[in-house]
């Protein structure tokens, strides 16, 4: 509730200190005496818009200060400066901030209806909110099952992604392992082996003259017309024969030369085994052409083809793992779509149920506040119902509109009083500005009651021109015009006793100090303080 509030320099308010109490205040006092002033300076605390031409003239700025206790407890203070030029300053419990903190903070504490007011219930969002209390409605359970279906959506996109994209994934993949494993490779090191047997097999005349060659230089000719170095090395045994200080040489020497005859031989051998096989070298050839080329594709090696068809079998496993998770988040996602047209049946159908009972409810609240031809509907719309929509039709002949647009501010001040009044939930301080307008007689006093029954759990300010609704209240608040040193000022004094009959007075007939009227305010008073009148309001 609004335990301070602290206004400086607002219009024609000077210096305005309030002390409040709880239960229902009502703000009285002359037209043009600064009433509306007070619910503006409550309108800055809101985050309402900052108007240089508030500011009192000759001041630098206007400064609004509330103290609050929240619903929790909790004491809060809220401050706005505006100045005469330049942009509003915000202060939230006593530290500067954005005036939208100002507002989010304020709104838990004070909820204004009428013409200058901020209008909650006109909210879409707040409207479901509201008829969802009214019926006990749980939308929690279908809320849960919304997001658990963003939330395996979002598993199922990280998981997979597009299946036209998986699909071709998995044809790259295919293709890679199905290349390499087509191309047999025998090891990275295959293709060099292939180009040293290339290479033989490309001049066998030039290797089989070489072998021999070179087994002629050991062992010589045939026929023995040119020696060879095995004849060398026999005759060079021979000079050593019988020569006992050389029979290690000599034994050395024979050595080689069975060495040198076995080279001879084995030269031979391989000279015999050249054969020319041009069938062997084309598919050496093409083998090498089809190993040089699948290196090219996967990096210049055939280190790198083997890799990458590794790599890409690991791939496709993971792939198999992935589908398989699809494949059960597909079938969660199944499940959870039935669940949630489930849930969202069951609460399309309580909302649209409890929509023609709510707005009875209302219209006979507002029936009892002088707008018996009002018409107040509900209209429920959506797959859940989620689109909750409260119309008013205040006059005979006029179809209901969305309530921000279908009433004056009086008249939409008594829809919210009469929405209020149904729903019970509010914040812990609400002001209601005309209220009265256009009323009077037995309806003045059905809204007096109305107020006070909701001040009974919450602190309600009411500015009003009606002696009915003044007289309802618990505490009485005048506001007063002064003039001096040539300026006016507007005053706020909290009244009672016989200062609060003269201004009942004062309202009821124009003539505080009428006898007439002091009787008629004093009966007024006395109905509002007997639970068994009437007009009576039960403390």
């Amino acid at each position: 509730m609004l335990l301070e509030l602290s206004v400086r320099n607002l219009g024609v308010v000077e210096a305005v200190d309030l002390v409040l109490p709880d239960g229902l205040i009502a703000l009285t006092g002359e037209t043009g005496a600064g009433k509306t002033l007070v619910v503006e300076a409550l309108g800055l605390l809101l985050g309402g818009r900052a108007d240089p031409q508030l500011v009192r003239p000759g001041a630098d700025e206007a400064l609004v200060e509330g103290r609050f206790v929240s619903p929790d407890g909790q004491e809060r203070t809220l401050a706005r400066a505006v100045p005469a030029e330049g942009r509003s300053r915000a202060w939230l419990d006593g530290r500067m901030a954005p005036v939208a903190a100002l507002a989010e903070a304020g709104a838990e504490l004070v909820e204004i209806h009428g013409q200058h007011g901020a209008l909650a219930l006109t909210a879409g969002a707040v409207q479901r909110a509201a008829l969802d209390r009214f019926a006990a409605i749980d939308d929690r359970p279908l809320r849960a099952a919304r997001q658990a279906l963003r939330d395996l959506e979002a598993r199922l996109a990280a998981a997979g992604g597009d299946p036209e994209d998986r699909a071709r994934r998995r044809e790259r993949l295919q293709a890679t392992v199905a290349e390499v494993e087509e191309a047999q490779v025998q090891g990275p090191e295959e293709e060099a082996a292939l180009a040293e047997e290339e290479a033989a097999l490309a001049d066998v005349a030039a290797h089989r003259e070489a072998a021999l060659a070179a087994a002629s230089a050991l062992v010589g000719e045939p026929g023995g017309e040119v020696p060879g170095a095995l004849d060398a090395l026999g005759a060079a045994a021979s000079a050593l024969a019988d020569l006992p200080v050389f029979a290690e040489l000599r034994s050395r020497l024979k050595a080689l030369a069975g060495e040198v005859d076995d080279l001879a031989l084995e030269l031979r051998r391989r000279a015999e085994g050249f054969e020319e096989d041009p069938l062997r070298l084309a598919e050496v050839r093409a083998r090498r052409h089809l190993l040089r080329r699948l290196a090219r594709r996967y990096g210049g090696q055939l280190a790198d083809a083997l890799a990458a068809a590794e790599e890409a079998r690991a791939a496709l496993w993971a792939l198999a793992a992935e589908e398989e998770e699809l494949a059960q988040l597909a079938g969660q996602r199944t499940g959870l779509l039935a669940e949630l047209a489930d849930l969202t049946a069951q609460v399309a159908e309580a909302r649209r149920a409890a929509a023609p009972r709510l707005a009875q409810a209302v219209a006979d609240r507002l029936a009892s506040l002088g707008m018996e031809a009002a018409r107040f509907e509900v209209a429920v719309t959506g797959e859940a119902g989620e689109d909750v929509s409260f119309l008013l039709g205040p006059n005979p002949g006029e179809p209901p509109q969305p309530l921000a647009k279908a009433a004056s501010g009086g008249e939409l001040a008594r829809a919210m009083l009469a929405l209020r009044l149904v729903l019970s939930e509010s914040p812990p301080t609400m002001v209601f500005d005309e209220v009265d307008a256009g009323i009077g007689g037995t309806a003045a006093l059905a809204v007096g009651r109305a107020l006070a029954e909701l001040a009974q759990e919450r602190q309600v300010l009411v500015v009003t021109h009606l002696p009915q609704v003044a007289a309802a209240a618990s505490a009485h608040l005048v506001v007063r015009k002064e003039q001096g040193g040539g300026r006016t000022r507007s005053l706020v004094q909290p009244v009672s006793g016989e200062a609060r009959l003269t201004e009942l007075a004062r309202m009821l007939s124009g003539q505080p100090d009428s006898p007439v009227a002091r009787r008629h305010a004093a009966e007024l008073l006395a109905a509002q303080q007997d639970p068994s009148s009437p007009s009576g309001v039960r403390r």
